[in-house]
């Protein structure tokens, strides 16, 4: 099923919170554009309805709202909190949940301006985050491994999207990256999926983090590579200085998975108007950009 098949509107949010939340459903509802394996539904001023549309997303969801409320108290920036769940029924045949709204704008819709200040506030949160994980934690099979286990996915995104004249320098990025040694550390926390579309933005600067669907315990080169894919130009050094005991074979291989982050995104961009789930026109921009700054190359 997806919203092809069900069309989710805002009079099935409203019937459905009148069927099993009837103190929420005199709040306002408004669609908030983009998502992926969801679509969300501003409720009220402070809280948030998100409806699964991918095979996928119930079960994003029961992650969400299994370890969200554990991480969230240490955490030095806003995320989504589930506050209640919503059941399957006739109207509707998936499981939905009802999050805290976080306020901001999401970073492929507005620039950072305060590119120090974001570099701080970005290492302080994955400081807080990158903490050693329990053993039920959960594990990721489509992320978090090492970049060599990555390359049929790399290969397809550098076919599709790499220009010729930069080619030679993308693939040395991602073959510098599947060289670097292994994580050796114990398996933290990782977020998993941190791009413009999944951190927002106030006062020129990082404000929160959302969409934490894809999280699983690993080695945090995969957030890391956010310094190049999250950060304006020139902000990545700031940010590893900030972010404490990082390793060379680790700042490899997040830059690498930052050029493969960034390829997706182009790619992403280029098929937004082609029947994807949301439309994602505001990733190509955010992908090149990231990309550029990958190549530029600045702790290297």
């Amino acid at each position: 099923m997806t919203d092809s098949v069900i069309e989710i509107t805002a009079d099935l949010v409203h019937d459905l919170l009148q069927e099993q939340h009837p103190d929420l459903a005199g709040l306002a509802i408004r669609e908030v554009a983009g998502g992926w394996d969801n679509q969300q539904w501003r409720l009220g001023d402070e809280l948030a309805v998100r409806m699964p549309r991918t095979e996928r997303a119930p079960d994003l969801q029961r992650k969400e709202c299994r370890w969200l409320p554990v991480l969230a108290p240490r955490l030095p920036l806003p995320v989504p909190i589930p506050v209640r769940t919503g059941e399957p029924s006739a109207r509707f045949p998936r499981p939905w949940t009802i999050m805290t709204w976080v306020p901001g704008e999401p970073l492929d819709h507005t620039p950072i301006s305060r590119g120090d200040h974001a570099a701080n506030t970005l290492a302080g949160f994955l400081m807080a985050l990158h903490v050693e994980a329990p053993a039920e934690a959960p594990t990721s099979s489509d992320r978090g491994a090492h970049p060599k286990k990555c390359t049929d996915g790399f290969d397809h995104f550098f076919q599709a999207v790499v220009p010729g004249g930069i080619a030679n320098e993308v693939r040395a990025v991602w073959d510098d990256a599947v060289a670097a040694p292994e994580w050796e550390g114990p398996p933290v926390w990782v977020h998993g999926d941190l791009h413009p579309a999944n951190v927002v933005v106030s006062d020129g600067t990082l404000s929160g983090v959302i969409d934490f669907g894809d999280m699983f315990a690993g080695d945090p080169a995969w957030d890391l590579a956010a310094a190049w894919v999250v950060l304006p130009t020139g902000a990545a050094s700031r940010f590893f200085d900030v972010y404490a005991h990082v390793d060379e074979a680790t700042i490899r291989r997040a830059r690498g998975l930052a050029a493969l982050k960034s390829l997706f995104l182009m790619l992403m961009g280029q098929n937004g108007d082609r029947g994807l789930p949301g439309g994602k026109p505001t990733w190509g921009p955010a992908g090149q950009a990231a990309l550029d700054r990958v190549l530029r190359g600045d702790l290297m």
